[in-house]
């Protein structure tokens, strides 16, 4: 089992509050896993390395790439990653958590009640419907990059950063036929650069600047 001294680890510059916030996240999920199945059961004791940790590889990249938000929507959040980790990692930084299944909106909006994250807001939606602006959407593996971009890509003002694995490449040179976004919107950058757990090997942050594209 990990517990939160990984993300200690790799963060260390975190307030006694972030702490607290982050070491009440295993009990908390658990409590509501046991009554809406968000995590895979097997995974549970992998929490702060399979979801946390993995959700945190968004704020490196915006920490080394400078990249400053006022608002950020996470799209398709389901039990709140990656928007709940980083809303502990960014107080000032206004999150927007929206899922379309009522269930796993009702557990996000419950961790971040419980944890007193009152920098987020949760919406039970599909983003398709949204009409608000943010600053930059972020996503965890919700779909291929083809139908993402489509789907929110009304919704950020500046770009959008996703937690991807597998052939990202591929994903990638299916937009630029498909939607017709030039490669050059893209950035790749592998997880291991930060997280040297084997975990991360084989995942990557992509960010899209914002862009017009072609509906398929």
């Amino acid at each position: 089992m990990t517990g939160p001294d990984i993300i200690y680890g790799h963060f260390p510059g975190l307030t006694g509050e972030q702490k607290r916030q982050m070491e009440l996240l295993y009990p908390l999920y658990m409590e509501w896993n046991e009554k809406i199945n968000v995590i895979s059961r097997k995974d549970c004791d992998m929490l702060y390395l399979h979801h946390v940790l993995h959700s945190l590889a968004i704020a490196k990249y915006m920490e080394e790439n400078s990249i400053r938000a006022c608002s950020i929507i996470d799209t398709g959040c389901g039990g709140g990653f990656p928007g709940i980790p980083l809303a502990i990692l960014f107080p000032h930084i206004r999150f927007t958590l929206c899922d379309s299944i009522a269930k796993k909106i009702k557990v996000a909006a419950g961790i971040a009640k419980a944890i007193n994250a009152v920098n987020v807001e949760t919406v039970c939606c599909r983003t398709e419907s949204l009409h608000s602006r943010y600053d930059y959407a972020v996503s965890r593996a919700v779909t291929s990059l083809r139908k993402l971009i489509p789907m929110t890509g009304h919704l950020y003002e500046k770009g959008m950063i996703c937690l991807k694995g597998g052939s990202v490449a591929d994903e990638i040179r299916e937009c630029t036929s498909t939607l017709r976004i030039p490669a050059e919107t893209f950035t790749t950058v592998k997880i291991s650069k930060w997280f040297e757990e084997e975990f991360f090997s084989e995942k990557f942050v992509i960010f899209a600047k914002s862009t017009t594209f072609a509906l398929p």
